[in-house]
């Protein structure tokens, strides 16, 4: 049948398995480091993009709505969420989304801090090669880079019998002064390459 196709390089373009959390990735290298992990996860994560437009010609006459000429991209509402399983005082704080932290206690607070904002990184398996370079190939990976996150879902912990705690979450991308152009997420798409035998 003419139509029922899947490209051929399928299985080089598909992002497989739950992927991490991370407080920081340098996709130049594709490094990870277990330090950066902010925590285990249950049923992945989700993450959304969504645009805001201005319509600036739905208030003149005979004007058809969602004219192209008269559009305008008015900024980006960037989140991710998602549970995690896992829980340190560092991550409790993080999920208070205003908070300070000493030894073992979270205390959170009624106003914002620059500190309180910090980027995101989800990471995941990218294409049929995705070992790590010790095993003679480059991983796929592909990621997305929340900039100035804020816990934007609070605290949440659901307990269960004979059942691991779950932390719910949201964080919410931040533009930010200094550069209000940036667009507050990023993506990269990084297809893995075999090693020269």
């Amino acid at each position: 049948m003419k139509y029922t196709q899947i490209p051929q390089d399928t299985f080089n373009n598909i992002q497989l398995n739950a992927g991490v959390l991370l407080k920081g990735f340098a996709p130049e290298s594709g490094t990870l480091k277990a330090t950066d992990i902010l925590g285990a996860t249950s049923g992945g994560v989700n993450f959304t993009a969504t645009p805001s437009f201005i319509d600036y010609g739905e208030d003149i006459d005979n004007c058809p709505k969602n004219m192209k000429e008269l559009k305008q991209l008015d900024g980006w509402e960037a989140k991710m969420s998602g549970t995690f399983v896992t829980v340190t005082a560092e991550l409790a704080a993080k999920l208070t989304g205003a908070a300070d932290t000493a030894t073992d206690k979270v205390t959170p607070r009624n106003e914002l801090k620059a500190s309180d904002f910090a980027d995101l990184w989800w990471v995941g398996d990218y294409s049929a090669v995705n070992e790590d370079g010790t095993k003679g190939a480059s991983a796929g990976f592909c990621a997305i880079h929340l900039l100035n996150s804020l816990s934007t879902g609070g605290f949440q912990i659901q307990s269960g019998d004979k059942a691991k705690a779950q932390f719910a979450f949201e964080f919410t991308g931040h533009y930010s002064m200094e550069h209000p152009e940036t667009v507050p997420f990023e993506i990269y798409i990084k297809e893995g390459t075999e090693a020269a035998a």
